[in-house]
């Protein structure tokens, strides 16, 4: 098996701003979408982000274990970033930490069981060879 694609649940009330912040903002491309998915690809990679519309309105307290992660040499300045285009759309948006070089945005109306993570890129050095 290859690895192809993650799934994420956004409310339905917010997929559009969700998936309108990934294109504009995250320079994401749309692959396809039916009426109740879209499928997206930052150019440079080589796995899919699902983004499924939900009606759940229960949301997952442990969700900043989930991440949609991006690597930024600026981590919380990207975030900040992308919470002022959120709110600036109608969308609540906070930006929190997990430590000095990793940062999440959280979207809690939007984000049902994730929120964007963005780390310093030496915490995605391994130090191996794939």
């Amino acid at each position: 098996m290859l690895f192809n694609h993650v799934a994420q649940r956004v409310h339905a009330s917010h997929f559009e701003t969700v998936a309108s912040m990934m294109q504009t903002q995250l320079r994401f491309v749309e692959l396809r979408r039916t009426d109740r998915s879209i499928w997206l690809r930052q150019p440079g990679t080589n796995v899919d982000l699902q983004l499924s519309r939900s009606d759940t309105l229960h949301r997952d307290d442990d969700k900043r274990r989930s991440q949609v992660a991006f690597l930024s040499e600026t981590p919380q300045a990207d975030l900040e970033k992308l919470a002022a285009w959120a709110k600036a759309q109608g969308m609540e948006a906070s930006v929190g930490s997990y430590s000095a070089r990793e940062f999440f945005l959280d979207a809690p109306d939007a984000f049902v069981d994730f929120v964007i993570e963005a780390m310093l890129p030496e915490l995605a050095d391994y130090g191996i060879e794939v």
